[in-house]
């Protein structure tokens, strides 16, 4: 009996791997967070499955007592996450209570929402010259926080950064991120990406709060931040130069005319 932590994407159905299609279709119990995975997901194992359970009102004991249910009958479980359940997926309570229980478990890996939302702004979040790290984070609330990981700190290196549940504070994000980035740095909010009733706003450090709150946006939402998604100037990477070499493309030296027969 094996638990698999199964990544869904962002939210469209067809967003997630064909590995977790095939496991949710094979599970007999499902478990998935109703709040945040469209049932659309479940929608090939809806003939199939023995139990489809919404975990969006269980708390942990709950869920962990169907886990073992599950495995004192030997049916394996599909632990259904949105986006990748590695990144704020709270998979690492359950694995522990699983760990101690001696339960087999595997995580299946998942489109995330800064990815499926850079694809959806047409954007690349890393260019040359502008921006090469992506630091993934949420805004400071009831969850503790190191010291060193708040976002005045991270913003020290002007990395593109991805704020994950933090709308509601977007004008607290604003204020600690103008002093390292500028009034004028690109900003997008990206709400419900890939859902049908997705929306975002697109503006700058020094408009942006007054255009979340003209959309009234209050949860669900993705913050990027970064010079990459202007995309006005930045230069060609290496990967394309001809005068680069590449394993793939050897760079051909011209001949030497003193070395050349006649």
């Amino acid at each position: 009996m094996t638990v698999y932590f199964i990544g869904a994407g962002p939210g469209d159905p067809e967003l997630i791997t064909v590995k977790g299609q095939r496991l949710i279709r094979q599970c007999p119990i499902i478990l998935y967070a109703g709040s945040l995975v469209p049932r659309e997901v479940l929608q090939p194992a809806e003939a199939l499955a023995d139990k489809i359970i919404d975990t969006a009102s269980l708390d942990l004991d709950s869920i962990i007592e169907h886990i073992r249910t599950a495995h004192t009958q030997g049916q394996d479980v599909a632990r259904v996450h949105s986006g990748d359940p590695s990144v704020y997926g709270a998979i690492g309570e359950q694995i522990r209570r699983l760990e101690a229980l001696s339960i087999n478990y595997e995580i299946i890996p998942g489109v995330t929402a800064t990815s499926a939302s850079a694809a959806w702004l047409g954007r690349e979040l890393t260019l040359s010259g502008v921006s090469q790290t992506i630091i993934m984070t949420r805004y400071e609330g009831k969850t503790p926080f190191p010291e060193r990981e708040r976002l005045p700190q991270l913003a020290q290196s002007g990395a593109t950064l991805a704020i994950h549940l933090g709308v509601t504070r977007i004008h607290k994000i604003v204020e600690e991120l103008i002093p390292h980035y500028g009034e004028d740095c690109p900003v997008a909010v990206c709400y419900r990406t890939s859902w049908p009733d997705q929306d975002k706003v697109i503006g700058t450090l020094g408009t942006i709060v007054e255009q979340v709150r003209a959309k009234k946006f209050t949860r669900t939402s993705l913050i990027l931040v970064g010079r990459v998604l202007a995309m006005d100037e930045f230069r060609d990477s290496y990967l394309y130069d001809q005068d680069q070499a590449h394993i793939y493309r050897p760079k051909v030296k011209p001949l030497n005319p003193r070395t050349v027969k006649r």
